[in-house]
């Protein structure tokens, strides 16, 4: 089906490592995967990508990895966030130079940037580039959400910040952006188990952490709900709904790297410090809810 710029189901992809460094290797075959899955985009180096222990080099040369990857058959948004303005801006000056089709900026975090804080911070950025933003906010993450008032100035501002993605695991947010903004802000699921009933409210797509091994399933669901065929959609939502639950019973990305190791897309579960591997008693939850389907590293 033919859909709006930056919409359907988007990967936030992991980042494959193998004895302490990334595995470019892996990260290709994953884009593969994605890609031969049906994806609609990709997301390198958000809060999936482990942006947070990956240095400004590797963030970069990841990003370059994927859109090498991609080669233009789906859009590369490129997670360019950062609690510093001045380093937010510097990797999205990268990330364009590189290639990215747009960008994935997350709400300060850490030091909780009050509303005309935020709203000079995401200025900055989009004075960096001309390509399209998608603003992020994950209030468990960051301290604080990105008010609806700080959206309707910068959507008045730039007319290439126009997308969120919101985790803030309320439907009633979805409302009230639309409330304010309508067709104006594209908003998309920040949280897989919620896509769904965001997607009833008037979001258009999921930026999902599922997709990364349920691509197919969360793709199909996602462009059900798009057509107004909810029947369908609610019949994948139910199926994956423990799937959707259990990839966050350890801290993200933790669980479904275990998953993509464990099927085969990937060599290795590898983190890195803080997050430690999947306990034992995390992939006894994991396990029984991944969905059935034989795969394995081309």
């Amino acid at each position: 089906m033919k859909l709006r710029p930056l919409t359907g189901a988007i990967t936030a992809l992991v980042t494959p490592f193998h004895k302490e460094e990334v595995a470019h290797n892996d990260l290709r075959a994953l884009v593969e995967y994605q890609i031969k899955g049906g994806i609609n985009g990709l997301v390198p180096v958000g809060t999936t990508g482990e942006s947070p222990t990956v240095s400004h080099e590797e963030h970069l040369a990841i990003i370059q990895t994927v859109i090498d990857a991609a080669a233009g058959r789906v859009p590369v948004i490129a997670g360019t966030g950062s609690n510093s303005t001045a380093e937010a801006i510097d990797l999205t000056e990268g990330a364009h130079a590189a290639g990215a089709d747009a960008m994935l900026v997350v709400a300060p975090y850490y030091n909780k940037p009050n509303a005309e804080g935020q709203f000079q911070h995401f200025s900055a950025i989009a004075e960096a580039t001309d390509r399209p933003i998608i603003l992020y906010s994950i209030p468990s993450r960051c301290g604080v959400d990105i008010p609806v008032s700080v959206l309707v100035r910068l959507r008045a501002k730039y007319r290439h910040v126009a997308w969120i993605k919101e985790a803030g695991g309320s439907v009633e947010r979805v409302d009230q952006i639309k409330d304010a903004l309508g067709s104006d802000m594209t908003v998309l699921s920040g949280d897989d188990g919620l896509t769904l009933p965001f997607m009833s409210a008037g979001a258009e797509g999921v930026i999902s952490v599922a997709t990364n091994y349920a691509v197919t399933e969360v793709t199909q669901m996602v462009h059900y709900a798009l057509a107004n065929d909810y029947a369908s959609a609610r019949k994948i939502h139910r199926a994956l709904y423990p799937f959707f639950k259990s990839i966050f019973v350890e801290p993200n990305p933790v669980p479904i790297k275990a998953v993509l190791a464990a099927k085969k897309v990937i060599r290795s579960a590898e983190v890195r410090l803080p997050l430690v591997p999947l306990s034992a008693e995390g992939w006894k939850v994991v396990k029984p809810t991944i969905p059935a389907r034989k795969v394995g590293r081309s």
